[in-house]
């Protein structure tokens, strides 16, 4: 049977996803209690085995056949599964991850972010959304379509990495040495997100990134500022000097010798939509670029960020010149900028404008960008298939962020599709305080996963008695 699911396919798989939120609800509270942060100096290494011992217990319960847990090269544990499907089927698989980010400081959370809780009809807790809540709705999509078919139509692979946020490469070498493990027709990403909640997104292009560490050494120790301050090579000082000329007074990125001129062709991003999803402060307004639009300056042109410094806390001040600082500088770029070279050219831009001292720039992290095709069969199932789940025309987006897998799985697979999608949306607040999942967007995010299974296997019709 051949063509795009009837209404009654359609209905069936959606009565599936909705009988599965309760337990939906359950799986989610269970996962996101483990602390599973990929470091062990915030969080025992324990925490992130028992969120993979019960990812992988999930997906046997699914039905996937052939569930590992395999020890990548950083150390992490990736869940990976297989199952045959017809003959002559496509193959889709499903990933995402079961690690997230450090809470932080609790006090900034209305509820104990292990703790999955209800408030105002939304699931709050750390990787409701990122990436656990993916993860689920993933889960819901693959029971609800072998529940109403009696058997999935495609060749079924999984795989759930356990590092992603440490951007420690440890599924991407897995990757590149067992290549067979994610050979698929259809790649799912679930780690992206829609841009307002119900508007079916798919990201089809991601940005770059580029980490360094810039020190700057000036003196053994710090020296008194009344005795030594003006002739004192203060190194903080150096340190900011040389930050400030990362930008001009437009907010645009003006590294040496790395272009800043690029042009967002996807849907636009309203200012007043990028305030209130970025949460900026009366009074306040979005950093214009010298040029162009907020969707330029988010994924057409290069970003210099100051993540972190290192010098006193004003907590514990004193009256000393410093002799030593330092700062953590990401770069992030368009995929049409190879991120090696952007990155050799913010160390020499970093080493060229520090006035003074003894300068060491230390690449940390490093990842490609990748633009995504749009005109092939797998994207098309997918867009009928969103536009169904969701009632609305699904439009595409850029991502800032970066997926160093996605582009390791281009590049390993060029002729398989990579559709980027997730339960994300602006009120998600991941990677901050307060992150939480709208159970309305899980749910469907998960419909549209399971009506996208049998848009692209051609099924038609539910099975029959």
């Amino acid at each position: 049977m051949t063509g795009s699911p009837d209404d009654a396919l359609v209905a069936a798989l959606a009565a599936a996803v909705e009988a599965r939120m309760p337990g939906a609800r359950v799986d989610l509270a269970r996962l996101v209690s483990h602390r599973s942060v990929a470091n062990p100096a915030i969080e025992p290494p324990g925490e992130c085995r028992a969120a993979a011992a019960d990812v992988a217990q999930m997906v046997r319960r699914v039905g996937v056949e052939r569930v590992e847990a395999l020890e990548t090269p950083d150390g992490s544990v990736a869940v990976v599964g297989r199952s045959p499907g017809p003959d002559g089927a496509p193959t889709v698989l499903f990933y995402t991850h079961h690690d997230v980010v450090p809470a932080g400081d609790p006090a900034g959370w209305g509820s104990d972010p292990w703790e999955l809780t209800e408030r105002d009809g939304r699931w709050y807790a750390r990787g409701s959304a990122d990436c656990k809540g993916n993860f689920v709705a993933s889960m819901i999509a693959l029971e609800a379509v072998r529940e109403v078919l009696g058997h999935w139509p495609v060749e079924v692979k999984v795989v759930v990495e356990g590092s992603e946020e440490q951007s420690s490469g440890g599924m991407e070498k897995l990757a590149r040495a067992r290549p067979d493990l994610v050979e698929a027709d259809a790649i799912l990403l679930a780690d992206t997100g829609n841009i307002a909640l119900g508007l079916p997104t798919l990201t089809t292009s991601l940005r770059g990134t580029g980490s360094v560490v810039v020190t700057v050494t000036t003196m053994d120790h710090p020296a008194h500022s009344g005795m030594y301050g003006g002739p004192a090579p203060d190194a903080l000082q150096a340190l900011l000097m040389a930050l400030a000329s990362l930008r001009d007074t437009t907010g645009e990125t003006t590294v040496d010798g790395l272009p800043h001129d690029g042009e967002w062709d996807g849907a636009a991003y309203d200012a007043d939509r990028f305030r209130a999803d970025a949460a900026v402060v009366d009074g306040v307004q979005p950093l214009p670029g010298a040029q162009g639009s907020i969707g330029d300056l988010l994924w057409a042109r290069p970003a210099a960020t100051v993540l972190a410094v290192d010098a006193p806390p004003v907590a514990q001040v004193t009256a000393a010149v410093q002799g030593s600082a330092r700062a953590v500088v990401n770069l992030r770029v368009p995929p049409s900028v190879r991120a090696a070279d952007a990155q050799r050219l913010l160390i020499a831009h970093l080493e060229r404008h520090t006035p003074w001292g003894r300068v060491e720039v230390r690449p940390v992290s490093l990842g490609q960008g990748l633009r995504l095709a749009t005109d092939g069969p797998a994207y098309a199932a997918m867009d009928r298939a969103m536009r169904t789940a969701f009632a609305a025309d699904p439009v595409t987006t850029g991502q800032g962020g970066s997926i160093p897998l996605a582009t390791a799985l281009a590049e390993l697979h060029p002729d398989a599709e990579i559709l980027l999608l997730g339960v994300e949306e602006p009120a998600c607040r991941i990677h901050g305080p307060d992150e939480s999942v709208d159970p309305g967007e899980l749910r469907r995010t998960a419909l549209a996963q399971a009506v996208f299974l049998c848009e692209f296997a051609g099924v038609a019709g539910r099975r029959t008695p």
